[in-house]
């Protein structure tokens, strides 16, 4: 198959420079800034954030009169790291979408700075927005454009020449060539959705941002997005990805940023950030019937599921495993099976925001 990363990444370590190294060689996109990432690179010490938000504010105009303006970010700062997947959650109205619109030009920031690959996105928003390509949640293509106009359109927004363009390369990466021809709107969900990421790839950006890919599609067509993706992101794409899916996140990224009513509540890497989580849950089995759930203070709670078998959740600060089989023994039980589960993100995302 095409080599993805090579096609729509041909800046990343390992590959030719492809149009993205000529526009530095033209000014497009020079300001030293890969050049010292390889420098530091040498010296064995560590690259400059893909992404650096520092201290970012929105207030939104108050929406009537007597009510107050609406602060949808309030002094957000975070690096995402370079060439690794970087999780972006939060509840809905946490300021995910405020955050990405800013990223992408479409809102001004009321505060605060960005940079985008080095390019900071008020002093040198051309250039920032050369480094990102932003995949929308919503389709935004014209249903009666074949998939080969919606690539060379979004190039030529770039001021990419033809003869520099990749629209085939790009079909061919996403398994979509076979369609170049059709309609837009003629393709299916999961075509649609391969085509806005090679539509935001058309400029070969070296970071490439996500907004809820895979919300309301099947798991088949969530698996080959993701497919596509770690692909991307093995040949040196940095990505970053906002989702509901907190399966998804905690197994695909690196580093996850919790945002939540405008506020940073968490910047860690995954397993750090799941193992923040204090509740465990352990599922016994015992001898005979029982009579009704049993409460203890280190437990947040007791189900009784079938009727000789309980699931108990308990703060692990305030109690061991071995201390809760204990306590299920003084009560009279013979434990005669015991299954446990780790915490997961979900559990920490929940502990975290209150949700739920």
């Amino acid at each position: 198959r095409a080599d993805i990363g090579r096609t729509v990444a041909p800046h990343a370590a390992g590959g030719d420079h492809g149009h993205f190294g000529r526009w530095q060689t033209h000014g497009w996109a020079d300001n030293g800034f890969d050049r010292a990432a390889q420098e530091l690179r040498s010296r064995g010490m560590s690259m400059p954030p893909a992404i650096r938000i520092d201290n970012l504010v929105k207030e939104y105009a108050s929406p009537g009169p007597g009510e107050p303006p609406k602060l949808a970010l309030k002094g957000v700062s975070f690096d995402v790291p370079q060439g690794g997947i970087f999780g972006l959650l939060g509840p809905n109205g946490a300021g995910k979408s405020t955050l990405i619109n800013i990223l992408a030009g479409l809102v001004r920031k009321t505060d605060g700075s960005a940079e985008i690959w080095g390019f900071d996105i008020g002093e040198n928003p051309r250039n920032a927005k050369r480094s990102i390509g932003i995949v929308p949640q919503e389709i935004v293509f014209d249903p009666f454009f074949t998939p080969f106009e919606v690539l060379e359109n979004q190039a030529g927004f770039y001021g990419i020449p033809k003869s520099e363009r990749r629209s085939e390369e790009l079909l061919k990466a996403v398994h979509l060539w076979d369609k170049r021809d059709a309609y837009a709107r003629t393709l299916s969900g999961g075509m649609k959705r391969r085509l806005l990421i090679a539509k935001a790839m058309v400029h070969s950006p070296p970071i490439l941002v996500l907004d809820e890919p895979t919300a309301g599609v099947d798991v088949e067509l969530r698996r080959q997005l993701w497919e596509l993706v770690t692909d991307l992101n093995r040949e040196g794409v940095t990505v970053v990805l906002t989702t509901h899916y907190l399966e998804e996140a905690e197994q695909l990224c690196d580093r996850i940023a919790i945002i939540n009513h405008g506020e940073l509540i968490a910047d860690k890497p995954t397993r750090e950030l799941v193992g923040m989580a204090r509740e465990k849950i352990v599922a016994v089995t015992v001898d005979k019937d029982l009579g009704g759930p049993i409460m203890e203070e280190a437990f947040t709670k007791a189900e009784v599921i079938e009727p000789r078998r309980l699931e108990i959740t308990y703060d692990r600060d305030k109690a061991s495993a071995g201390q809760v089989l204990a306590i299920v023994q003084s009560h009279g039980y013979a434990i005669e099976d015991v299954t446990t589960r780790e915490a997961d993100l979900e559990d920490v995302f929940v502990q975290l925001t209150g949700a739920g």
